[in-house]
């Protein structure tokens, strides 16, 4: 879905095909990069188009593509996302005795705390400025999709014990879920060719859609 959009976007070099049929990635983090004397390039074509044999000089003429304004509308973006998050688990501490959302919220509250410091650095990186403090308490019609509402947030922190774990369940699936849709968006307006965003979108989707399925797995159980 994100990925096959994201091969007809690009219109680019992406990966190098050896002899024995292994991908090798053209812009690995190693500088230069990384290409085997024996590598046979291929340049996507157009949609229904045939690629394009590339030989070694024009492949070594290739430079990875740059950000775009999409990719920093998806990182500005996505700090408020992640700092809703934090400010949801940090709400766990004397509402809940469940064992397992605990041990859940301390992943999410771990890994988005790292993803921040990573998306801060690709900002600072590329001297793009961050969305100001507040970002996520602005009117509902500016909340990236899936984050809590000022009503939502207070519904969650006046919650406790049961329900306050079908609550927090509840409104982290569709915090996760709304992350989801903001890569697909990303993909959408043309962003993702830059190697790092890429890399970045696809870690967040991968790790949201796995804890949104454990969540799933742990609502239904009280019910």
């Amino acid at each position: 879905m994100v990925l096959s959009r994201r091969l007809i976007i690009m219109g680019v070099v992406a990966t190098v095909v050896v002899g024995s049929g292994v991908a090798v990635a053209l812009w690995p983090d190693s500088d230069p990069p990384y290409r085997p004397p024996s590598a046979h390039a291929v340049q996507p074509g157009a949609p229904g188009q045939p690629g394009k044999s590339l030989s070694g000089n024009e492949v070594s003429q290739l430079a990875p593509p740059g950000f775009t304004a999409a990719d920093t509308l998806f990182i500005q973006g996505m700090i408020p996302h992640h700092a809703q998050a934090l400010e949801m688990t940090a709400l766990l501490k004397g509402r809940t005795t469940n064992p397992d959302l605990t041990l859940l919220a301390k992943r999410i509250d771990v890994s988005q705390r790292d993803e921040i410091a990573l998306m801060q650095r690709w900002l600072e990186e590329r001297s793009v400025p961050t969305m100001g403090p507040g970002a996520g308490h602005v009117s509902h019609d500016k909340l990236m999709p899936g984050m809590l509402s000022v009503e939502q947030f207070g519904q969650l922190k006046q919650a406790r014990a049961a329900e306050f774990d079908r609550l927090f369940l509840t409104f982290m699936i569709g915090h996760h879920q709304g992350a989801l849709a903001m890569v697909e968006e990303l993909y959408a307006t043309g962003g993702g060719l830059e190697p790092a965003s890429d890399q970045f979108a696809r870690e967040v989707n991968a790790d949201q859609s796995i804890e949104i399925q454990r969540m799933q797995e742990l609502l239904a159980k009280m019910r």
